[in-house]
């Protein structure tokens, strides 16, 4: 499977995922909506981040993941 077939499929299943998920955000807090945000943004960069420098967009996205998750929530 090529390169840009892939990461189209995983685009379209992160919007599909993104598009169902976001019904259950409705009854957080506000630190747990900035740590559910940052989890999202940290994970969507450190896939891209992942994929640019020929490593795992895997990888990238869950150390961006738990990483922004983490910044997300220790932020007032």
């Amino acid at each position: 499977m090529s390169f840009y077939r892939r990461s189209r499929n995983f685009a379209l299943a992160a919007v599909a995922s993104l598009t169902l998920a976001l019904p259950a955000c409705s009854g957080l807090n506000r630190t747990e909506q900035r740590a559910v945000t940052g989890g999202a943004i940290g994970a969507g960069g450190g896939a891209l981040v992942g994929a640019a420098t020929g490593g795992s967009p895997l990888t990238g996205a869950l150390i961006g993941g738990a990483g922004g998750a983490a910044v997300g929530a220790l932020t007032r």
